[in-house]
């Protein structure tokens, strides 16, 4: 927006600021006392509310207590009342309690209010609200704070907070638990008969709904849909000043409040008396003819205007601002919801305006920075009984210790001009346009950004423009110039300039005017800054050239690993015979993912008639891993084969682990040795899932030796286990991948493997296959390698 314009609406629309200056000087020391007074009155307020919240007495009461406590104390009542605010300990004749009757809970608003004492765990509680409302300054607040307090112990959905106005309505000043959709419907409540939260105040009752359905024929209850809450409660509070507040507490599940709940409300409505009464005394307005004088001439004002003076916290920083007078219009721009501002905290008339750069603007121009102007923003209003879009930009400027806080209109040609340059701002894109006849050109000021070039030296001749490209690209952009001017062809051009920014990458649109004899006449075009794009597509080419040469290179991989692993562990192509127990081996590359991974077996006859069977998973995948792989196997069958013990060669495995490979290299590995002479199968294992035995039809895990993960520890321990097994015995060797399921346990797939092997007993050749099937349904991740081991049945 440009100044001149801004300076234009001031000096038409805001009325001479130094006659209000001398009005707020008259004001500004009987304010300060008044300040003064009510910052004494909202200490005060807030010790008597916890005396009459924890004890049950009247105002006057608790204030002759905290007269006494201070004499007795040789202290100040100032001191004494902070003193109660911070300590918030129960006062009450000790062994006396009180609970309240059901039949006390609808007595007259006539009769003087009964002794209350809460039991001592609402003591507690009322002692730790006393201690969170020292720090509430606003309805809004007070609700979020009630509902936190009474959600844990009365399942409190939601708090609404009303307070009477003087033209006898309600207002929601504060709400927590309902979305803003519904508070905005239920802000305003007329005087009506048939609305709980009226006839609560009219009659300075609680009034307990209880029954949803006989609640709901007598009264309009709040709620979209209303059976949202099923119990509920409004509380009235009546304030010396008229201004009367009804606390709202509902409830999500049925039912009565009990006893202890309805004198838990009951405290929390009197501890809750003197900070409302402090927020009534922290935002009336100051009831002097100065104010009257001031909100007269706000009053005559023809723009939306307001007077705001700052609010200070003990610290010293400002908390908020208090309306001292606000036009009509102000209001509506406010939130025409929110009724009358003057008198009340802005916070309070618009909470959600520190969020927004006006309110740190408002802070700097208290503290000298100037006066400030915000940006243009759009703003619905109703003008002839029609819904109209306006823009307005706020202009805060100080007047001494006070801010005058101005709502600028601007004109429809205004908005026009600013949505074109931001749409030209948005989209990288600005207009040219070039005058034949007259030899004259124009751009908008975002084709001087795109092209680095300073306004000061004005626009570039049409037919200069392919200088300013780069010396590849001049030759095309100068040939489709000259056709456009002696043919009359449009024309869409890339080319590239290098400035400031390094190169970067344009497009010009053009085409031509013509008058009515055909010849051109003007020159329209479009420039715009395509090198974001360009950049990205060109990051997209490379990013899919390394992928694709990525992939060759990966698959290739795999191909010779596959082609490596097969050769190190060919797989017999049918049933073996090993010392007189027939034996199925299966292995099943994973399906997931390029790599081969490092699952491998063996299965020999040795010298002395026994058998040996190795099933082991080396970590990781690719050439590496097969490499491994190779190794433990053929030196484990090596070791055994001569003479080695199965612990030993797990020793010696390991320490080959360690050394020969990198010192991140594991594999876990199973060790079986079968005598045949006597069915003895003695086992090791290092990290490895046990066998699976199956006997007469039931299925059980061999218990685990102790044994260490390879390539761990260079101090490794392994023992030996021996099992007897019996003709018709069938005992599984497996890897991990057999088991593992992400994310669930391993004893998930133990299990499963347990349930499937007793549900398919097949003896016959290829029966293996049938287990894997049920037992690898889903795309496998792993791969997968069994011996699957079976002891004859004798004759």
């Amino acid at each position: 927006m440009k100044s001149d314009r801004i300076a234009s609406v001031e000096s038409a629309a805001v009325p001479d600021v130094v006659e209000l200056a001398r009005v707020v000087a008259q004001q500004r020391a009987e304010m300060d006392r008044l300040r003064e007074q009510a910052a004494m009155s909202v200490v005060m307020e807030r010790a008597k509310g916890v005396v009459m919240a924890l004890d049950g007495s009247t105002a006057d009461a608790a204030e002759e207590t905290l007269h006494e406590r201070a004499k007795a104390a040789r202290r100040t009542l100032l001191e004494e009342c902070w003193i109660t605010l911070g300590e918030l300990a129960p006062v009450r004749p000790c062994g006396e309690t009180h609970t309240p009757r059901p039949q006390e809970v609808d007595r007259s608003s006539t009769q003087a209010p009964e002794p209350f004492a809460a039991p001592d765990d609402v003591a507690d509680a009322l002692g730790r609200l006393g201690r969170a409302l020292v720090h509430v300054d606003t309805h809004q607040t007070l609700a979020r704070c009630l509902l936190d307090h009474l959600a844990p112990d009365l399942d409190a959905e939601s708090v609404m907070i009303y307070v009477r106005r003087s033209d006898g309505g309600l207002e929601l000043a504060g709400h927590a638990g309902v979305d803003d959709g519904l508070a905005a419907r239920w802000r305003q409540v007329p005087p009506f008969s048939g609305v709980a939260v009226v006839h609560a105040l009219r009659s300075g009752e609680p009034c307990w709904l209880e029954d949803f359905s006989r609640d709901s024929a007598r009264y309009l209850l709040i709620g979209e849909p209303p059976e949202r809450w099923q119990s509920r409660v409004w509380l009235p509070l009546r304030g010396g000043d008229g201004s009367d507040v009804c606390i709202g507490v509902l409830r999500g599940r049925p039912g009565v409040f009990t006893p202890r709940e309805r004198a838990h409300l009951r405290g929390v409505v009197r501890l809750c008396a003197g900070r409302l009464r402090s927020f009534t005394s922290s935002t009336a307005p100051v009831r002097e003819s100065e104010a009257d004088a001031v909100q007269s001439l706000f009053a005559a004002l023809p723009v939306p205007a307001m007077l705001l003076t700052p609010l200070v916290s003990s610290s010293g920083d400002v908390e908020d601002f208090r309306v001292d007078a606000a036009t009509a219009q102000a209001a509506d721009l406010l939130g025409g919801s929110s009724g009358d501002p003057t008198g009340r905290r802005l916070r309070e008339v618009r909470p959600d305006l520190t969020d927004l750069p006006v309110w740190q603007g408002c802070l700097d121009v208290l503290t000298g920075g100037g006066p400030f102007e915000s940006e243009p923003f759009a703003h619905q209003e109703t003008v002839d009984g029609a819904l109209e879009l306006a823009t307005y930009s706020v202009r805060v400027s100080r007047l001494e210790d006070a801010l005058v806080v101005i709502w600028l209109r601007h004109a429809s040609s205004d908005r026009q001009e600013q949505r074109l340059a931001e749409l030209q701002r948005l989209g990288n894109i600005g207009w040219a346009n070039w005058n034949l006849s007259r030899d004259e050109a124009s751009w908008s000021a975002q084709v001087f950004a795109i092209l680095d070039r300073d306004p000061a030296d004005g626009p570039v001749r049409l037919d200069g423009l392919p200088g300013l490209a780069l010396p590849e690209d001049r030759a095309a952009l100068r040939a489709a110039v000259e056709t456009l001017l002696r043919e009359g062809l449009p024309f869409d051009a890339p080319f590239r300039i290098r400035g400031g920014r390094g190169v970067r990458h344009l497009r010009l649109i053009a085409e031509v005017v013509a008058d009515a004899h055909g010849t051109p006449f003007e020159v329209h075009g479009v420039v715009q800054d395509l090198t974001a794009r360009r950049r990205a597509e060109l990051a997209l080419v490379e990013s899919e050239r390394a992928i694709l040469t990525q992939h060759d290179v990966l698959q290739s991989e795999r191909i010779l690993v596959a082609r490596l692993q097969h050769a190190l562990l060919p797989l017999p192509d049918k049933v073996i015979d090993l010392s007189g127990l027939r034996v199925e081996v299966a292995y099943l590359p994973a399906q997931a993912g390029i790599h081969v991974g490092g699952d491998w077996f063996s299965a020999v006859e040795l010298p002395d008639g026994d058998s040996l069977f190795v099933i082991g998973d080396v970590a990781g995948h690719g050439v590496d891993a097969v490499a491994t792989m190779a190794q433990l196997r053929f030196t484990a069958k090596g070791m055994v084969s001569t003479g080695s013990s199965l612990t030993g060669a797990l020793s010696r495995l390991n320490s080959l682990l360690l050394h020969t490979r990198d010192a991140h290299g594991t594999a876990t590995m199973v060790l079986a040795r079968y005598h045949a002479a006597d069915r003895r199968l003695v086992w090791a294992q290092a990290g490895h899932p046990p066998p699976l035995l199956l006997r007469d039809g039931e299925a059980s895990y061999l218990p685990r030796p102790p044994g260490m993960l390879l390539g761990a520890t260079s101090v490794p321990y392994f023992e030996e286990a021996e099992h007897h097994l019996e003709p018709g015995d069938r005992i599984l060797l497996y890897t991990d991948g057999l088991v593992e399921r992400a994310p669930e346990n391993i004893d998930v797939g133990l299990a499963r493997l347990a349930d499937a092997a007793v549900a398919h007993p097949e003896d016959a050749p290829g029966s293996l296959g049938t287990l894997l099937d049920v037992m690898l349904e889903d795309e496998r991740r792993d791969d997968v390698c069994v011996l699957d081991i079976r002891v004859p049945r004798e004759a």
